[in-house]
């Protein structure tokens, strides 16, 4: 079911920042790379209701979903071994002191739950 109350931009911006200071987490470096996130993150919110991860497909069931809400149920064993989430939104303290950019990593997630 659709959200009654559609989410900016600016909305989700504010929404990943916020879990991001609360984690002592980092954004993705890439400016553009970012915004292209946090469309995606929009475009689930006002299409299914829930903040979705922008880089899989959802089943619009939130149930079916609930793994896959931001940050997801894979964000931090992907932190913990890869420094960073499957889609690069959100940067462990140490991988951003790198400088490096958040590279592919394998799907965390069972393949019975795609």
């Amino acid at each position: 079911m659709p959200p009654t109350n559609e989410k900016t931009k600016e909305d989700v911006r504010k929404f990943v920042e916020m879990v991001a200071e609360k984690q002592g987490w980092h954004l993705h470096p890439d400016k553009e790379f970012l915004d292209m996130l946090i469309e995606g993150l929009m475009t689930n919110f006002n299409r299914f209701g829930y903040f979705g991860c922008p880089c899989r497909l959802l089943e619009g069931d939130r149930e079916k979903d609930k793994d896959l809400l931001c940050p997801c149920d894979y964000c931090k064993p992907d932190q913990e071994e890869f420094g960073h989430c499957y889609c690069g939104l959100y940067l462990t303290e140490e991988f951003f002191k790198t400088g490096k950019m958040p590279d592919g990593i394998p799907e965390r997630r069972p393949i019975e739950r795609w």
